[in-house]
Parts: structure tokens; sequence; C-alpha cells
């Protein structure tokens, strides 16, 4: 297949396009969530009105299948319609392992149906009141016609018992019960967020090696990790990586530079004199480093890995050590995230937007473009593959700036269009901090230097942007990823009790 090839060339700054598609790696795992859906009436009504009952269960079926098509598992509770129902379905909730738990308001139900709900269970709850017709008939309403529409009509008594409960609902959604686009939107968002918080409680993420020197903002307590996220940290030695790296699994390493080289391409280096072409050894070196990674992280049952280890110079180790770009970057885009400079906040960060399903590469803040107003982002790995533009570039790089060793750097610019950020740091007082900013990926060239860049741009204005984040007192360290997606982000952050600002909102 013929490729077309575009340079252009100014203060050393380089763009390369191919036209050839670029693949996407496969996810190790699927996204699931445990969803409960309970459905809350009034007996009284039942015996008054023939038939409004099964009405009610048609409505919280439809309600079940719009749940299911967002790719979650759904756990359906029927209908309560009395205090003593609603106990017997709470002990059902509690034994089911929920994620999240929706509370379908298909008609007026009296608080008492909810108040053991809202004082007892510790996952979210979102209350839905989804009516079926966009307005009465009013010319030939019925009492009955009423009741099959009075889905808001309980949600403030429902929404100030769980405040007295002290455990507010988490959210409202509201509208119509189909062809709502809003409605089915924020639904999907709930899904989203109940798939992050399901990974997050079950993740084992290993953390191997120490902090880069010097670098304080890193540092950060295992187990607040642990009671913050849920996730269990598992501390790693290098040398489980190590055994299988000198293992020599020939067919394994051959088969991985295969799919490296139709994953990749390999351009000619044009202005950094530190870059070259790739070579057969850095590719060599690559591939055998990728499987050891896949090898040791399959060993250890880990969902990701924060990392950063030296070693002595010139030892395999080092060698190892080194040059896992490449494979931490192919594991990251198939949903294990792995984070560089033992950055063990961000790599949560990353595991947040890849379970969004919105990318998730390792990011700092590189130099301002004035002149565009923009300022690039990026790291020298590890990065989410997927939201790459066009078929991402391996260098071969003599030396890695900062940090000992060389070999394969992984390039490519992200995707044009909406993105978000997400930062976590550590307050003061010990807690974590979520900080974000949505934005805008923007045409520009990039410098070949073998390290991932993008040009981004912030509202009001690029300076007032960084001032401003920079004031919240983020790690220097971010997620990046694609679409605009603070408000989920914030969601998740309320659910886990985490301070969080959006730098860019009302911007």
């Amino acid at each position: 297949m013929k490729r077309l090839i575009l340079i252009f060339c100014a203060c050393a700054f380089c763009v390369v396009a191919s036209a050839e598609p670029k693949s996407t790696v496969e996810r190790r795992k699927p996204l699931t969530a445990n969803v409960g859906i309970v459905g809350v009436g009034l007996d009284t009504y039942w015996k008054q009105f023939e038939g409004l009952r099964d009405v009610m269960l048609k409505k919280l079926d439809t309600f079940e299948n719009k749940v299911k098509s967002n790719g979650v598992k759904t756990f359906s509770f029927g209908l309560v319609d009395n205090a003593e129902s609603a106990r017997k379905t709470l002990d059902e909730i509690k034994r089911s392992n929920l994620d999240l738990l929706f509370v379908d308001m298909v008609t007026y139900a009296t608080s008492a149906t909810f108040a053991a709900m809202a004082k007892e269970l510790t996952i979210p709850i979102v209350l839905v009141a989804l009516q079926p017709q966009s307005a009465m008939p009013y010319e030939k309403a019925t009492t009955f016609i009423q009741l099959c529409n009075d889905d808001l009509c309980a949600v403030p008594e429902f929404a100030d018992v769980a405040v007295r409960m002290g455990n507010p609902v988490d959210d409202i959604i509201i509208g119509m019960r189909e062809g709502d686009k809003l409605a089915d939107a924020e639904i999907s968002k709930w899904c989203s967020v109940a798939k992050v918080l399901h990974d997050l409680r079950y993740a084992r993420i290993g953390l191997m090696g120490h902090v880069l020197e010097a670098m304080y903002d890193m540092q950060t307590d295992p187990t607040a990790v642990a009671a913050t996220f849920g996730c269990h940290v598992a501390v790693c030695e290098p040398d489980e990586i190590l055994k299988h790296y000198l293992s020599e699994d020939k067919d394994a390493v051959e088969a991985m530079k295969k799919r490296i080289l139709s994953f990749f391409d390999t351009p000619d280096p044009v202005s950094d004199p530190i870059t070259q072409k790739l070579t057969d050894k850095d590719l060599d070196v690559a591939a055998r480093a990728a499987v050891a990674l896949e090898k040791f992280a399959a060993d250890r049952k880990l969902d990701g890995l924060a990392y950063y280890y030296e070693a002595l110079p010139g030892s395999k180790m080092r060698e190892l050590v080194t040059n896992l770009i490449v494979g931490n970057s192919l594991l990251t885009a198939a949903g294990f995230p792995m984070c560089g400079e033992f950055d063990i906040k961000n790599c949560i960060a990353m595991m947040i937007m890849d379970r969004l399903e919105i990318g998730g590469s390792f990011a700092e803040f590189h130099p301002i473009d004035f002149n565009k107003g923009t300022v690039l982002v990026g790291h020298d790995g590890p990065h989410h593959l997927n939201i790459a533009d066009g078929k991402p570039v391996l260098r071969s790089l003599k030396k890695y700036h900062g940090k000992p060793g060389a070999g394969a750097g992984v390039e490519f610019k992200i995707k044009e269009g909406p993105i978000t950020i997400l930062s976590i740091g550590v307050k003061a007082d010990g807690k974590f901090k979520f900080i974000v900013a949505e934005g805008e990926s923007v045409a520009g060239a990039i410098p070949p230097t073998g390290n991932t860049n993008t040009h981004a741009k912030f509202k009001p204005d690029i300076r007032t942007f960084l001032r401003s984040w920079c004031m919240e007192g983020p790690t220097h360290h971010f997620a990046l990823g694609i679409g605009h997606h603070a408000d989920e982000i914030q969601k998740i952050a309320k659910v886990l009790n985490i301070e969080c600002v959006n730098v860019t909102a009302g911007k």
C-alpha cells in the first residue's frame, strides 16, 4: 500500500502524516459493572385502579432494557410499594454486590419505600423520573393517565429523605422514557461511571521500583490509594519482569516484532541528532521487553502498573527497565494503564479515562506556542495508542533526556477535537484532589523527538488557563483523553468523596 508522507519543517519542528489506516489495540478484559434497578410505587393504587400495576411493570422493563444497552449487567429487584417490601428488597440489593442503583420512579411512592435504602446503602443512588408521554392529553385526561405519568411527583420527597438520612442521592435524571437523547446520555454516563467504580474496586495496581530522584509530588501512600479507590496495591520487584526477559521465548519475541512493525511507522530522523531510524537492536529489545511485561502482568494478575527503576549501567536490568516504552504503550491501549516515574496517582487517572473509553495517555505540559495560543502536552511514554491521530511512529533514541538508557521511543499526535485532562494531586491533609479541564486538540506540527505531543488549546486563553491549573496544586503528570468528559469525572469524584475542581468550568 502506498503511503502519502507530508513533511513541513520550521525551527526543527516536523509533522509526518500517513495515509495508512491505524490499527486498534484490543481490550484485554471486557468492561462491565453491576447495576441494580428497583421500581417504586404505592400499593394503595393497585386496588383502586385495575391494570395500573401491570403498566408500571412494563415501564420498569423498558427502563431495564435501556440500561442493559450500555454494556452493564443488570439486577432487577422489581417494584416495591410499601415499607415492608422495601426492607426485604434492601437485603437482596446488599447481597448483589452492586456498583450503582437506579431507583425508577414509575409513579408516586411514599418515601417509606426508600428511607431504609437511603440510610444503609453505600453505593451511588440515582433517582430516575422518565414519564412515558411528553404531556398529558388534557382534554381526555384521567387519574389513571396521570398516575402513569407521575414519575416526578415523589422525587422531592425521596431527595429530602435521603438528605435527612445523611446520604443524599448522587443524581436525579428527569425526562421522557423513550426518545429522549438527553436522558439517555445521562443514563449512559452513569453506566460508564459504574464501570470505572467496578474496576477501581477490583483492580490490582502494581507498584515497582522507586520515585524518580527529587520528585516530591510523586510520593503517594499505597494505603491511602487503597482506602480511597478500593484497589489493591501490589508491590512488585523488577526481577519478576527480568526473569521473563532472559527466558529467550524466541517465537513470542518474533511475533511481537511483527505486531510492532504492523502497528508503528519507522521513518527516518528529521532534525533531532539524538534520534535515528529504528534499529534492529532497539526493535529486538523493545519486543523482548514487551513480551516480558505481558507475562509478568499475567503472573501477578495485575490490572495496571506504576514504575520507575534505573539499575546498574551496562546491566541487563537497565537494558530492560529503560526499554518498556513500546510494551507499556501497547498495554495501556489494551486497558492496562502503565505509568512511568512511579506515579501511581496518575495510573489511577489513566485507568479512570480508559474505563470511560476515552483513552488515557501519560502526559505533562511541554513548551507553550504563544503564536498559536496552545501548549504541547505529551510525554516520553506510556501512551494510549488508540487515541492517536494516524499511525504512531517509533524512533530509536540515542539517549533519554533526564533519564538513563537508550532505545525505541513512541511518537504520535492525539486525535484533533475535544480533549479532557485529569490530574490527581494530594493536599496537605493527605487527601486526594481531582483537577480536571476540557480543551481542544488542534492541528499543528510537533517536534520529531520520539516523544508524544499534541497542541492543546484551553479557554479563556493559554496563559490564564495554565496559571489557573497550576494554582490548584496538581501533580505535574496528568491523564489525557479525547472528548469532553469532565461531568463523568466529577460524578466519580463525588461518589468517592474526593474534591474535584474543573479549571475550565464556565470558560
